[in-house]
């Protein structure tokens, strides 16, 4: 496989995107909307970016990505209640977890393709949530994990408090700058090429000579482990960990996302995806219970008409018309 030209680190559109999302919590509470739902919405982005890579980079078909989300959160919740209550340790104890979650699914379904990888997805994801549920002793059961704090970044010489919105959406802010410069890097890198010519031909790149069972088991892992860490920050901004963000339905979620946003065409659409279904929510939800249909009316419609989603719709001709 030919090397690609040169991707740099940073692009312009990546700073504005970051200075935006900054600007957040300034003008939040202005519109009518509240200081989590910043939070939150960081916290999807990063999800779904993480997701985004085994099915928009891939073509992998993970319908049981809940799971690890739920994980990443458990092990959180888990390692601050009952080991050391420190926000780098227990952070690094939702990425383990979560990771160690998507090596044993990765172990089961990397030698299976398209709809028998996604049905097993979903097998493996039903059984997290099902041990979640019954594992009272340990998990809490359906009533969860509750009292998990929202810890401090100590940085040796200073300590920075977290317990309040807007300086939780900072750190996620950071953390979520860090996962994009991540994956941004790894997509663009030669383990991402392989994974691109795995998505387009999985049978031409095995037999180029690609070891395709270690490369999907490599990907399933990382975006567990991702993945993961958004559900060690969800944990700690919802104060609790409960079984359900591990269902089927909390899985659906995140495809919705990351399809609605156009994951599969341009790298930013999970963002996209997460904000206008966090929006739809809230200020859809404002005035009817029934906001999920109107979601749902919209992912009809864009999945019929426009299958790349909105960052196909807006951000494929805006990148065409700068390279004229």
């Amino acid at each position: 496989m030919q090397a690609g030209k040169s991707v740099p680190t940073l692009t312009p559109a990546m700073i504005a995107i970051w200075l935006s999302l900054a600007t957040v919590p300034l003008w939040i509470e202005r519109v009518g909307l509240y200081q989590y739902l910043g939070v939150e919405i960081l916290i999807f982005a990063t999800y779904a970016m993480a997701y985004n890579l085994v099915l928009g980079h891939s073509g992998l078909p993970s319908f049981g990505h809940g799971a690890f989300f739920g994980l990443g959160a458990y092990g959180f919740g888990l390692a601050q209640l009952n080991l050391v209550a420190d926000l780098w340790f227990c952070l690094g104890a939702a990425v383990v977890v979560a990771s160690l979650g998507g090596a044993i699914v990765a172990a089961f379904i990397s030698h299976r393709r398209g709809i028998y990888y996604s049905l097993l997805t979903i097998a493996f994801g039903q059984v997290f949530w099902f041990i979640a549920v019954k594992s009272h002793a340990i998990t809490g059961g359906e009533d969860g994990l509750l009292r998990i704090a929202r810890l401090p970044i100590r940085l040796g010489v200073a300590t920075i408090d977290l317990t309040g919105n807007v300086s939780l959406f900072y750190f996620v802010l950071a953390i979520f700058v860090a996962v994009t410069l991540l994956l941004w890097r790894l997509v663009h890198s030669p383990f991402g090429r392989i994974l691109k010519a795995i998505k387009q031909n999985e049978t031409r790149a095995r037999f180029v000579g690609y070891d395709v069972w270690r490369y999907k088991a490599a990907v399933l892992v990382l975006s567990a482990g991702l993945s993961g860490l958004a559900g060690g920050l969800f944990a700690m901004a919802q104060a609790s960990a409960f079984p359900d963000v591990m269902s089927l339905h909390y899985s659906g979620y995140v495809v919705m996302m990351t399809l609605v946003g156009g994951g599969l065409v341009t790298f930013w659409g999970p963002v996209l995806g997460a904000l206008v279904f966090l929006l739809a929510r809230d200020v859809i939800g404002a005035f009817t219970t029934g906001w999920m249909l109107w979601f749902g009316l919209l992912f009809v419609a864009l999945v019929m008409y426009k299958p790349e989603g909105l960052g196909g719709l807006f951000l494929r001709p805006a990148a065409r018309a700068k390279a004229r």
